[in-house]
């Protein structure tokens, strides 16, 4: 055989062990997904037999699943044997309900404040160097951008970005942004000695402004929403057109988005100082 023909069967060989890991590693997924579902839903907690013999699984592969979900913490053995829900289950529930309830507050208010009408507004989570829009309103009034809950863009660029990474410091700064993204636009920050810059302005005016740096001819006012820590959990923005916005405008909308951030904040549990 000759050497391609060696290169082919290898990489094929190659190939179906990893078909075969992938095949056997789902229904291991499917058979934890199961287990956890009858765990949480049992009036009482379960023993590994009872859970082998409910769910019919095999007894060689359960027993390996149950040890690595316990040292997993998706499960948490009692002292008499028998298992319940583990902590670890307990964190993607909570982060699934704090995302929920700001999600929720965030339309509410939107909800009775008109004023806000002709402006798009966001809500956004901070995913390592990104943004992930959770929440959103698109106004009548073009943009030339659309929002989209789910959307994912660069922190760098976006206000509500901006006002987020403003509540990190330059060691984080520098582990978060070790590759710069690439812009989106020509006024797009260029890279992170003017993104430290421009995060000063923003700490010291209370507010984030991306003035065209994800559509040029759109601009971003940003302020943030923190939890009952005082921490910075998400961001909220709204924009408008850019020949629209004056410095008085900008101003104006900033301290507007900084009051609605902070009625947002007390409505998940934060209280300012001043209280």
């Amino acid at each position: 055989m000759g050497q391609s023909g060696q290169v082919c069967q290898g990489r094929c060989m190659a190939e179906d062990q990893q078909s075969s890991q992938i095949s056997d590693t789902v229904p291991a997924l499917r058979r934890a997904v199961r287990i956890l579902d009858l765990v949480a839903g049992s009036p009482r907690d379960l023993t590994a037999a009872e859970l082998t013999r409910f769910l019919d699984l095999p007894k060689s592969s359960a027993h390996g699943l149950l040890a690595v979900m316990t040292e997993l913490d998706l499960l948490a053995r009692s002292a008499d044997g028998t298992l319940r829900i583990g902590p670890h289950s307990l964190r993607w529930a909570n982060g699934f309900l704090s995302h929920l309830d700001i999600v929720s507050t965030f339309n509410d208010h939107l909800a009775q404040r008109h004023d806000l009408d002709p402006y798009t507004v966001t809500l956004t989570v901070r995913e390592g160097g990104e943004v992930v829009y959770i929440g959103c309103r698109n106004s009548a009034q073009p943009l030339g951008h659309t929002f989209r809950i789910g959307m994912r863009l660069p922190a760098p660029f976006t206000a509500t970005g901006k006002i987020l990474l403003s509540d990190l410091g330059p060691g984080e700064l520098r582990m978060l942004f070790s590759q710069f993204p690439q812009p989106l636009t020509s006024r797009s920050v260029a890279g992170l000695s003017q993104l430290e810059e421009e995060l000063a302005l923003t700490r010291a005016r209370g507010y984030s402004i991306d003035d065209g740096q994800i559509r040029e001819g759109m601009l971003c006012i940003g302020a943030a929403i923190c939890d009952y820590s005082g921490a910075a959990s998400a961001g909220i923005a709204i924009s408008l057109i850019r020949s629209e916005a004056s410095d008085q405008k900008i101003a104006y909308l900033g301290e507007e988005l900084r009051t609605t951030a902070n009625a947002l904040s007390e409505k998940l549990g934060y209280r300012s100082q001043k209280d």
